[in-house]
């Protein structure tokens, strides 16, 4: 047998183009960046966003109907909530969701500008540090009570009643801080819940 038949066959070029847009569009996410260089969901932050852009990649080859950008911006805030500990308020998801669209529509009729774009861009990124925003005592004690609050309501419900959906309601948004250096500041969650 030809070890070349039992290959699995190369993705389309369509394929690989959006991947390496992806890829590149999340290296310039100057909240990613932060928990990467944070190190704010542990060991591997690098790759655990080349995942994150591999979990993307498959949810649009995968997923019919073809994700949306509000698809995309869950799905963005969940896993930076699960795998980097970041509960992102800052606005920055939005553009992200909707550039990772827009780089799966023009991929798949083989437009390279935006691709090439976001490459140059994380290049020229690359070994600069992104500022973090700090989190104040008084913000962070207002997540933990909140948290507290949902474990004793969760711990209320009677085990035989299904617990209700209800749609999830972004907190107020905040203006940007911004430091005396001029950058903005990213907040973190302030705890692990690792």
């Amino acid at each position: 047998m030809d070890a070349s038949s039992s290959a699995p066959p190369a993705p389309p070029p369509s394929s690989i183009l959006f991947a390496r847009g992806v890829i590149a569009r999340l290296e310039t996410w100057d909240t990613l960046r932060v928990a990467v260089q944070e190190g704010w969901g542990g060991a591997g932050g690098t790759q655990k966003r080349t995942w994150l852009a591999s979990v993307l990649v498959d949810a649009f080859e995968e997923t019919v109907p073809t994700p949306d950008d509000q698809y995309v911006e869950e799905m963005l805030l969940q896993i930076l909530a699960d795998e980097f500990d970041v509960d992102v308020q800052d606005g920055s998801v939005e553009p992200v969701a909707l550039d990772v669209v827009r780089l799966w529509d023009e991929t798949r009729v083989g437009q390279e500008e935006l691709v090439r774009r976001f490459e140059e861009k994380a290049v020229g990124m690359r070994g600069k540090r992104a500022a973090a925003q700090e989190i104040s005592s008084v913000e962070a004690e207002e997540w933990e009570d909140e948290d507290e609050e949902e474990d004793d309501d969760e711990d209320a419900m009677d085990e035989d009643e299904a617990p209700q959906l209800v749609a999830h309601q972004p907190r107020p948004r905040e203006e940007p801080e911004v430091d005396e250096d001029g950058f903005t500041m990213v907040k973190g969650k302030g705890k692990s819940h690792r």
